[in-house]
């Protein structure tokens, strides 16, 4: 008897191309996010971008001009407030990562059953106004208060009168005050990013360094801190890049002479009604953190983020 032939494989059909409406349907799908983004963000920059080159007064009107010395006047007026800025915001960044790195990584190794609890902590001051924080440091750092009495005590008043951080044997109204108020309301903001990047270091490398006979300062420097990079990287960015435009900390803990570039330009917005230098200001900022911040991600080599 002759085998029975098998029947030749039917061929799969080619794929059919989607029908119409469910080939669309992811850009639908992004439309609400495109049109908040464009009302909200693109639009508002365009305008800003319109007045930061026009001329004229709040009472005879401001019209395009094309008027680029704004930039340049802007920026010698305000250089000072820049720097400013830039210097208080490094510092608060530097403040945070020194003080938010041993807490992240207790969390991350440490906390055990009480890791849901320290992190709902972390997050509780984001339950509070920031205004309310900030004047809640009004109150902590008052000339009356209990810490200005302790550290003048301490002497540790004269320490920071001699680095020129505090004046007169006070707290308030210095360049102290404001790089505290920064870094306490932006400690979270370093916090998260650097638990995130630890949690998912696998504690095996750690015994494996161990078991190589590693120190474990030398595991850390060479296992734990390259590993948590990224959250370095985006903890440093999401504290510097709102600190540096911040302006309640210098208005509320500070005097005229800490002013930051935030404050100058919400006194051309509001006070002096100078649209067109506050929109150059504005721009500069941002053109000024935007370089900052790809620079420093170029060095930093972190390819996650890149």
């Amino acid at each position: 008897m002759t085998a029975l032939a098998a029947p030749p494989e039917a061929k799969p059909d080619a794929a059919e191309p989607p029908p119409p409406r469910r080939r669309f349907t992811p850009y639908w799908l992004l439309l609400p996010a495109a049109l908040w983004l464009l009302v909200f963000f693109a639009a508002p920059l365009v305008y800003q971008a319109s007045t930061s080159v026009q001329s004229g007064s709040f009472e005879e009107g401001f019209e395009v001009t094309w008027r680029w010395a704004n930039y340049t006047d802007a920026l010698d007026q305000y250089a000072e407030h820049f720097a400013r800025s830039f210097g208080y915001a490094a510092v608060a960044t530097v403040l945070c990562l020194a003080i938010g790195y041993p807490l992240a990584y207790m969390i991350a190794f440490r906390a055990g059953r009480w890791r849901g609890v320290l992190l709902v902590l972390v997050i509780a001051p984001f339950f509070t106004s920031f205004l309310i924080r900030t004047l809640a440091w009004k109150t902590i750092l008052s000339d009356n208060g209990p810490l200005v009495g302790a550290l003048d005590t301490l002497h540790v008043l004269d320490v920071t009168a001699t680095l020129g951080l505090t004046t007169d044997d006070r707290l308030l109204a210095t360049p102290l005050a404001v790089v505290c108020g920064l870094t306490y309301n932006f400690l979270p903001f370093m916090i998260l990013p650097l638990y995130t990047s630890l949690e998912r270091i696998d504690p095996g490398l750690h015994e494996a360094a161990q078991d190589l006979y590693a120190r474990p300062l030398t595991v850390f420097r060479r296992v734990t801190f390259p590993l948590s990079m990224p959250g370095v990287v985006a903890g440093t960015l999401l504290t510097f890049i709102p600190a540096s435009g911040d302006y309640i900390n210098a208005q509320l803990l500070g005097s005229p002479k800490e002013q930051m570039v935030g404050n100058a330009i919400q006194k051309q917005f509001l006070n002096v009604l100078d649209y067109p230098t506050a929109a150059a200001m504005s721009f500069l900022l941002m053109a000024a953190i935007l370089i900052m911040v790809t620079v420093y991600i170029r060095r930093a080599g972190t390819e996650e983020l890149v």
